[in-house]
């Protein structure tokens, strides 16, 4: 795990690897990989919205666990978007097929069941 943290800021192990590819492939992977961080901050700032905004809830706690979970969440998105442009950067240099991943899907049915929940406390809320 360190091997891999130590890599993401050493941009000349990233370079020993193949050959130079067409810049356009990389600046793609990077416009991609901000995309991501883009996501990351919108769900910290979520996060953060929750914790200072939302009226108490009918749940005990339940503010504060959306907030945790948010801010859980953006930093996931951020570490799991360096790690996905370092291991694309790779492939990309090698002439590799493209890392696949599932994290999209899996941050979508997140966001997804998270927003069914909060439905559900308005609408407890609402008609309690």
């Amino acid at each position: 795990m360190w091997e891999t943290i130590r890599r993401w800021f050493d941009p000349r192990e990233l370079r020993s690897v193949g050959s130079t590819p067409d810049y356009r492939f990389s600046l793609a992977n990077e416009r991609t990989f901000l995309a991501w961080l883009r996501t990351g901050l919108a769900l910290v700032a979520g996060g953060l919205a929750a914790a200072q905004f939302l009226p108490p809830l009918p749940v005990a706690h339940l503010r504060e666990a959306i907030a945790v979970a948010l801010l859980l969440l953006g930093a996931t998105v951020a570490v799991r978007a360096v790690d996905h442009w370092a291991r694309t950067e790779r492939a990309i240099r090698l002439g590799e097929e493209l890392p696949a991943s599932r994290f999209p899907a899996v941050l979508a049915l997140v966001v997804a069941l998270g927003a069914l929940l909060l439905v559900v406390a308005v609408l407890a809320r609402g008609l309690g």
